[in-house]
């Protein structure tokens, strides 16, 4: 057999067969190449099950494309019949946002989180209360002490120079009367 006829490509089921194909293109020799250097196979594994696996990837393919189809039709017709129906996306997502909110609200951090705030709110309100208490009974303290006692004299007796005893606007006539604490002025 001369190498001329021999069949080079070693995914021919013709290979070393001596079989002429001058017809076809992937049995003329390629300057240069030695054996199948694309996809050249793996250390144990004979070429045919190197065969049967490629006809199995080739099967496995032609099922993908053919599911890829029939999920695009069906995702075509899902849209066709949520047209029929009224369902815009705003409102598929105005749906799926209400879902979301209200699994955010049934979940335990929220309610934990929920209760955890609602005990912060009461203890800052008991102690902002606390603060007014303690504020307002300063300022009763600070009333009744002697100083404030003493300004609130000599406001008093300014007022009653300036504006008289009764405080309508009438003309002052200066009197031994002044404002004392059993009588105080406001």
């Amino acid at each position: 057999m001369d190498p001329a006829s021999q069949d080079i490509n070693l995914n021919s089921p013709n290979k070393g067969l001596g079989v002429e194909r001058s017809d076809s293109l992937s049995d003329v020799p390629v300057e240069g190449a030695v054996g199948n250097s694309v996809n050249p196979l793996p250390p144990g594994l004979t070429e045919e099950e190197a065969e049967e696996l490629r006809t199995e990837l080739t099967r496995v393919e032609e099922e993908i494309g053919t599911l890829r189809q029939v999920l695009s039709a069906k995702e075509k017709h899902a849209v066709e019949l949520k047209r029929k129906l009224g369902l815009s996306p705003l409102n598929e997502l105005r749906q799926n946002l209400t879902k979301g909110w209200q699994d955010v609200q049934t979940s335990n951090a929220y309610k934990k989180t929920q209760e955890t705030l609602s005990q912060a709110g009461q203890k800052t309100s008991a102690a902002l209360s606390t603060v007014g208490t303690a504020i307002s009974r300063r300022l009763g303290d600070m009333r009744n002490s002697p100083t404030f006692k003493s300004f609130e004299d000599k406001v008093g007796n300014l007022k009653y120079k300036v504006v008289g005893p009764k405080g309508n606007g009438e003309a002052v006539t200066p009197t031994d009367t002044t404002p004392t604490q059993e009588n105080p002025p406001f």
